[in-house]
């Protein structure tokens, strides 16, 4: 059943379907499924995702595995898989570096599963699931202290230049004026801060010296804007 499947209505072709025996074919499949799951749940490892993505993530290699099995062999292999990378572009919504990453992922399993070494993804996977694990539950890559925004209303007739640096030298280990805005009908000016804190649990402190010095008006301080990853 499965030789008239994998025949060509074409005749001859260059392809490796016609040669891979039924077993074998489904034993790929089987490996790209379980190594497809691994890869989501991989992926999925103290992150945020979405139940459609995974689902795409874990199919990919079965499909990549597909199209490498019908292309093995033939000149045209290089473009084929070259066009199968390219599919990453036409997503819809831009990922993160980490979704590209899960991507590549799948089709590196998939491309190895295709050309039949199942042994190798298995081991590229499982060292991959280490090497994710390690990074994700150690401190690697992660700041000594997350960067903050801290907004602090002034009256107008206040010489605001300069007038917090003595707090923030002593509370923060970096700290940089990025804007400053009227408010309230002009009566009153807004600055922004980007700082870092010196340690944890001294925002109260640092906060309670600086209402002193703008009158008890309004101060926020919360988590500084991501920056965009460029991909």
């Amino acid at each position: 059943m499965f030789d008239s499947v994998s025949t060509s209505l074409f005749g001859t072709t260059d392809s490796a379907m016609a040669s891979v025996s039924t077993p074998e074919f489904l034993m790929c499949c089987a490996a790209s499924i379980v190594l497809g799951a691994a890869c989501a749940a991989i992926y999925m490892f103290r992150h945020n995702y979405s139940k459609n993505f995974v689902v795409t993530l874990a199919l990919l290699p079965l499909i990549v595995q597909m199209v490498i099995t019908l292309v093995n062999g033939n000149l045209g292999a290089g473009i084929a898989v070259m066009g199968v990378f390219n599919l990453v572009r036409f997503r819809s919504i831009p990922g993160s570096a980490k979704d590209i990453g899960s991507v590549f992922l799948a089709m590196a399993i998939g491309l190895a599963t295709g050309m039949g070494f199942i042994g190798l993804a298995v081991l590229f996977t499982i060292i991959v699931a280490i090497v994710n694990i390690v990074y994700v539950c150690t401190p690697f890559g992660k700041p000594a202290e997350p960067g903050k925004r801290l907004c602090v209303s002034v009256p107008e007739d206040l010489e605001f230049d300069g007038i917090f640096d003595d707090v923030l030298g002593r509370f923060t280990s970096s700290h940089e004026l990025v804007e400053i805005r009227t408010t309230n009908m002009g009566s009153l000016y807004q600055l922004e801060y980007e700082i870092r804190m010196r340690e944890p649990g001294l925002e109260k402190r640092m906060i309670d010296e600086m209402r002193t010095m703008n009158g008890n008006l309004k101060i926020t301080l919360g988590r500084a804007p991501m920056a965009k990853e460029v991909l």
